[in-house]
């Protein structure tokens, strides 16, 4: 059998039961077809980078599946005709991760996975020093009416 990747993302106005309902389902369909479900992680609902059906967020969902492609193109089939799902994608990998993917690694890393890294210190720009009066912008000039040695006029 043949190791997959897929991504669903379902509507946000659904519950998290009728996620579970649509994997539940998902899972039997593959069952039925020689194929079987490896692991499934519920990634929570999620912002997305653009709007999908006039939906701005979707419940995510990862599958491990190892199954004939007969039976992932059938439940490809059956996600394209389903009403809550907005849209899905699925990749072919070698082997499956062992342990949490990437996207629950980050979650469990930082504060709730929102806010910056560096605690909001202005990240890899470095140590900015005392820029004085930020209203100058004049440089070296002191004030602007002043002119330096070599400036032309």
């Amino acid at each position: 059998m043949t190791n997959y990747e897929t991504v669903l993302i379902a509507r946000p106005d659904i519950s998290a039961q009728q996620v579970e309902q649509i994997n539940e389902e998902m899972s039997t369909l593959l069952t039925e077809n020689g194929g079987e479900i490896k692991k499934t992680e519920y990634w929570g609902l999620r912002n997305l980078a653009y709007r999908i059906k006039k939906n701005r967020k979707g419940h995510y969902v990862l599958y491990n599946i190892a199954a004939p492609a007969d039976a992932l193109q059938e439940m490809e089939r059956v996600m394209r005709l389903h009403d809550d799902v907005l849209r899905y994608m699925s990749i072919r990998v070698e082997e499956h991760e062992e342990g949490p993917s990437i996207q629950m690694q980050s979650r469990g890393g930082r504060d709730g996975g929102r806010g910056r890294r560096d605690g909001g210190r202005g990240g890899d720009r470095g140590d900015r020093g005392d820029r004085g009066d930020r209203g100058d912008r004049g440089g070296d000039r002191g004030d602007r009416g002043e002119k330096r040695e070599g400036d032309r006029s």
